[in-house]
């Protein structure tokens, strides 16, 4: 069982590694952090079990903090990518730039792992708009004034003051800063506070806040984010409310945070949605590069399987499909896998999942298919050759390992090579 750990607001703290196990008192999960972890655990980013001696733990490809009523889990990776490097790759994956940040911090990840990082990102965008200067737009107000000035309400008027004239009451617009795109930063600033486990970023994220309005109570910040629309005239806040988003738990870069709902304070990111994110827009930009282009595998191409009581629900799918055509189509599927697999074998699972891909996209004289993982140790490749009886051959794997100590467009580098040898004709 882990020690005490630190206390935080009479919180302990947890620490937990990815696809590792903590044990917890039974008193110390209650009935309302079943319910939290409701949705964690059915979409398999937890896994919970009752013991003897209280409740088993396991968090799948799942990092950050998540705050429960009685303790506070801290989920670090199992493959390290530094600060700055995670900001950068989260960018690449939402296609958001990179915020500079001025000061000697240099995005570094503390004992809670990543939790910092996002609220440290959304602090430096936040600054920039208020070096910038914050946006104003007009505001429709109502007042009650003693001289008419903009346009008399006539039915507050009737039924509140008939009769009175030395107070009216008037609707007026006036250009103020309290307008949808800083009130989201200045929401997400406050609920970024919980989050940090550093506690100047704590005070510069409160002092921050002190010059962004808060939303009204019955307008949330989610609902605002989900009308948000982007002109040249706010388009500098783009970047400032993608942190937003994952801050307030509403998905943000593609889902990448697990799920809504979660208490103030938490903050999970899944590594494998991010992967795979990041690998879809690497070998896209690479098939675009060299004349091909990414195609969506839904409906009818995807490998569908079904028998006499009809289809399965589940359809196989590569998590990239990439389209050349010269004259006739030819396809390379990728698949991204959020596993260490520098020196290891692929698992039998790997291989028939690629098999599958292999048999239902690619030609007979191209049957390649691509694996993708994180490599923290530098980039690799290999080749995994199937052959079938007599020799036959059946398909290639290119299992390339992406160095992520590297910026995303630079790690794209073996994917990108794969890809050119590709469209040039290769791939057997």
């Amino acid at each position: 069982m882990p020690s005490s750990g630190e206390r935080r607001s009479g919180l302990r703290d947890v620490p937990l590694e990815e696809h590792k196990s903590a044990v917890l008192e039974r008193d110390e999960l209650t009935e309302a952090d079943r319910r939290t972890l409701e949705p964690l655990l059915s979409k398999k980013r937890l896994r919970l079990r009752e013991t003897l001696n209280g409740w088993h733990l396991e968090a799948e490809s799942t990092v950050g903090v998540l705050r429960l009523e009685r303790v506070r889990l801290i989920i670090t990776p199992k493959m390290t990518i530094s600060g700055t490097r995670l900001i950068s790759w989260l960018c690449y994956a939402r296609d958001t730039p990179v915020p500079h940040d001025p000061t000697p911090r240099k995005w570094l990840t503390g004992k809670a792992g990543y939790a910092d990082a996002v609220p440290h990102a959304l602090l430096t965008e936040c600054r920039a708009l208020l070096t910038e200067g914050l946006r104003r737009d007009y505001v429709r107000t109502e007042q009650v004034q003693p001289v008419l000035r903009g346009q008399l309400d006539l039915r507050a008027q009737l039924t509140q003051r008939y009769g009175v004239v030395d107070q009216l009451h008037v609707r007026t617009f006036e250009r103020q800063v309290d307008i949808w795109e800083n009130l989201i930063c200045g929401a997400a600033l406050h609920a970024a506070i919980p989050l940090a486990t550093d506690a100047s970023l704590a005070r510069a994220l409160r002092d921050t806040a002190e010059h962004f309005p808060r939303p009204r109570p019955e307008v949330t910040p989610s609902r605002l984010l989900a009308r948000a629309r982007y002109t040249r005239h706010n388009s500098r806040y783009r970047a400032s409310h993608s942190w937003a988003r994952l801050v307030f738990g509403g998905g943000g870069l593609t889902d990448l945070l697990c799920d809504r709902g979660l208490p103030a304070g938490s903050l999970l990111l899944g590594m494998d949605l991010l992967w795979e994110r990041v690998v879809r827009r690497m070998a896209a930009r690479a098939a675009a590069d060299f004349g091909g282009r990414h195609v969506d595998v839904t409906g009818d191409r995807a490998i569908r399987t079904s028998d006499e009581t009809g289809p399965y629900p589940q359809p196989f799918r590569p998590d990239v499909l990439v389209r050349f055509e010269d004259p006739r189509a030819r396809f390379l599927p990728v698949d991204a896998k959020y596993i260490g697999y520098d020196g290891k074998r692929l698992s039998a699972g790997n291989r028939h999942q690629l098999l599958t891909y292999i048999a239902g996209y690619t030609t007979p004289d191209a049957p390649l298919a691509a694996l993708v993982h994180p490599s923290p140790e530098g980039a690799t490749s290999r080749t995994v050759r199937i052959d079938g009886p007599g020799g036959r051959h059946l398909g290639t794997i290119r299992v390339l390992g992406i160095d992520t100590r590297l910026a995303p467009e630079q790690a794209a580098q073996p994917l990108r090579e794969l890809v050119a040898e590709f469209a040039a004709g290769g791939g057997s």
